[in-house]
């Protein structure tokens, strides 16, 4: 068995798990939002699907590390480290963005205003699953 196979697994696995977590959590607190809503008679914000799927995007970066990992150029035990060191920081990377993103729905629930600011924050925490992926790529080769 070769032992770089786990670091291949790891890179979508873990991603993936993050991604699973932190949507859950900010889909949660949307649905909440929502609820609060409906029962003050408050138009419901549609937008709060954007914070909800926001942490997704890392399972695609985790999948193409994957692949890349899986072709690229190092020997098992660096596959192995890549996989699993990229994959936590991605999968971290969608359970905080999830986190925030649940406060950025209640948030924008509650005063209609903010969208602007509290996406920005996301996607700043969006950026680190990036430079993990991007860095990794390099390393890839």
């Amino acid at each position: 068995m070769d032992i770089g196979m786990i670091g291949v697994a790891a890179c979508l696995g873990l991603s993936a798990l993050g991604s699973a977590l932190g949507a859950g959590v900010a889909g949660m607190s949307a649905i909440g939002a929502w609820k609060k809503c409906f029962i003050q008679n408050k138009p419901v914000p549609f937008l709060l699907v954007a914070f909800a799927g926001a942490p997704l995007t890392q399972t695609i970066y985790g999948f193409i590390l994957m692949n890349a990992i899986r072709a690229g150029g190092l020997d098992s035990i660096g596959k192995l480290a890549v996989g699993l060191f990229a994959g936590l920081a991605m999968g971290a990377s969608a359970l905080y963005q999830g986190k925030c993103s649940a406060y950025a729905c209640d948030a924008f629930a509650e005063t209609g205003q903010g969208f602007g600011n509290y996406i920005l924050v996301v996607g700043l925490i969006e950026t680190v699953a990036l430079f993990v992926m991007v860095f990794s790529l390099g390393l890839v080769g």
